[in-house]
């Protein structure tokens, strides 16, 4: 990984379930990230094209989305091409299948093109189609080779599970953007984000969901980029806002994140042979 600056975009949606309309407040924002802070990766709230909640039966909801994802959001995808940047876009994903939706995170390249997606594998309780929801779940657990270094994507609830953030720094991961619209307590958003990075010796930066969705739920925001030793590099606060901060390359962060030496690595110093039994299925 190259030092770069990494950003958050703390937006509302301009309008509920408008796609074309919230692509572009997208774009003006990253826009806006890379000219004020020389942002090279701005990531933005989950669900940003639509809301959270659509309210509407899923046979509606999947005839809103667009056929085509990387078509519908080709004003971001210019705007990376334009300034060499990456984004990282959180939106329903009509598959191919009838009535099948996933909530899916694109990572939008200085190529002009989606360089990868994520589809969230832990779906809340009420968003569950299974659950007279909307979502279908993912399975698969990708890191993005990217110019910049190797970056991991979890959405919302996925940062409960420490698993998959294990499993994203296992695969290389150096950063984890975490989209999010999550609502439960600032204590369990602030906790599981530092305690991600922590643990796994990594960059996380969590860009949380600030205004109202179609079904009248409110957001409370404060986005965050923390680094691999735990710390808050730079904290939003409830309303629209960027924040932006350094990362650096994992190998140049001892003594910088403690005046202490570090002494220790997350990852290497597992005593594996001790979970033999225990990561399977109940």
């Amino acid at each position: 990984m190259k030092e770069f600056i990494a950003a958050a975009a703390q937006i509302e949606i301009v309008k509920p379930n408008a796609f074309d309309l919230n692509v572009q407040k997208v774009k003006q924002f990253h826009q806006r990230a890379v000219e004020k802070f020389g942002a090279k990766l701005v990531a933005f709230p989950e669900s940003i094209t639509t809301g959270f909640n659509p309210d509407m039966s899923l046979s509606d909801f999947y005839q809103l989305l667009p056929g085509s994802i990387e078509s519908a959001l080709g004003p971001v995808l210019e705007a990376t091409a334009e300034s060499s940047s990456y984004a990282v876009i959180s939106s329903y994903e009509r598959a191919p299948e009838k009535d099948r939706i996933y909530n899916s995170a694109f990572l939008c390249g200085p190529s002009g093109k989606i360089e990868g997606i994520y589809r969230k594998t832990h779906l809340f309780p009420t968003e569950r189609a299974s659950q007279k929801g909307w979502s279908t779940a993912g399975d698969q657990i990708p890191v993005f080779d990217t110019e910049l270094g190797k970056i991991g994507i979890t959405v919302c609830y996925d940062g409960d599970f420490p698993e998959l953030s294990r499993i994203l720094a296992l695969k290389g991961a150096e950063l984890i953007v975490r989209p999010a619209a999550l609502l439960r307590s600032y204590e369990i958003w602030e906790m599981s984000n530092r305690m991600r990075a922590y643990e796994n010796d990594l960059y996380y930066l969590a860009v949380n969901a600030i205004g109202s969705d179609a079904a009248g739920t409110k957001f409370f925001g404060h986005s965050m980029i923390v680094s691999p030793a735990g710390r808050k590099l730079h904290l939003a606060r409830a309303g629209e806002e960027i924040i932006a901060a350094p990362v650096k390359p994992l190998t140049e962060l001892e003594g910088i994140d403690s005046p202490f030496p570090v002494l220790f690595n997350h990852l290497k110093d597992r005593n594996i042979k001790s979970y033999r039994d225990y990561l399977t299925e109940l």
